[in-house]
């Protein structure tokens, strides 16, 4: 790769990366659950945990995968494939939440980035759509596909 060549990238690289203080903004962490870009939005993150034993709870739905012991707190943990009506992955990452004072884990394929998405490229889902998990979608901002915004609350069933 010639210098020219180089330098553009890293140029694109830096305005990709770069945060416009005049646009209404929100930080997403953004994971994968089978080839789906699904996000969340950061603040709601407390930590990302690989190779975390889980016990399992009998009595409770499928895509309740147990609980895990985090520093003394038991911790629900989700698995998100399973939620969407995907089929279930052995090997997961372990995304904490933090929903409302109540920690979740959600059980994630991979964390792919962490980005700074304008407020306004967020479309909402028709309003129809009520059972859906998600609650808007956007391009992303870097070319790389369509990321879908998880919504946290839903997560759960009102049981």
């Amino acid at each position: 790769m010639n210098d020219e060549v180089m330098f553009a990238r890293q140029d694109e690289m830096v305005a990709l990366n770069t945060v416009d203080d005049t646009v209404d903004s929100q930080k997403y962490l953004i994971f994968m659950a089978d080839h789906l870009k699904l996000g969340v939005v950061a603040e709601d993150v407390v930590e990302i945990l690989n190779n975390q034993v889980i016990t399992y709870l009998p009595m409770v739905p499928d895509y309740i995968r147990g609980i895990i012991n985090m520093r003394g707190q038991m911790v629900p943990i989700l698995d998100v494939r399973a939620r969407l009506g995907m089929p279930t992955q052995e090997d997961s990452l372990v995304v904490v939440l933090n929903l409302n004072d109540i920690q979740l884990g959600i059980l994630v394929d991979a964390v792919d980035q962490m980005l700074d998405i304008p407020k306004s490229n967020i479309h909402p889902l028709p309003a129809n759509s009520t059972q859906m998990l998600v609650s808007g979608m956007c391009s992303l901002p870097d070319g790389s596909g369509t990321m879908m915004v998880l919504d946290c609350e839903q997560l759960m069933p009102n049981e």
